[in-house]
């Protein structure tokens, strides 16, 4: 049995709890793993990768064992104790907005306001 954390917009969306658990034949793969949550889940077809191509959504990051495994080959396998259920596979949203909020509040700090036109609103 396999534990999948999702991100709370996936999981409003799918109507579940916190944690999926789902059964994934030997041997588990991000492919495998994501097959059977969309099996599962339909709703979720599309919203973790592409529906066309099965690449994942460049704002999405999948964790395994405390690493970010997001862009391992999605046919390698699942760690050991993530396919036996002891550690969760987790799926997040990144942020897409991190550096530059950052930069912004390193600017505000200063005293300094960033331009306008550069993506990012002013330091008032």
């Amino acid at each position: 049995m396999i534990r999948v954390v999702l991100p709370v917009h996936l999981r409003n969306l799918a109507r579940t709890s916190d944690e999926v658990q789902l059964e994934i034949a030997e041997p588990a793969t991000i492919t495998s793993l994501l097959n059977a949550l969309e099996e599962r889940y339909p709703v979720l077809r599309g919203t973790i990768r592409d529906q066309l191509t099965g690449k994942r959504r460049p704002l999405v990051r999948f964790f395994t064992c405390g690493e970010d495994v997001s862009h391992e080959p999605p046919d390698s396998p699942l760690p050991a104790a993530v396919a036996r259920g002891a550690e969760p596979f987790c799926i997040f949203g990144a942020l897409a907005a991190g550096q530059a909020l950052l930069r912004t509040q390193r600017s505000a700090e200063r005293g300094v306001g960033t331009q306008v036109g550069s993506g990012l609103s002013p330091v008032l």
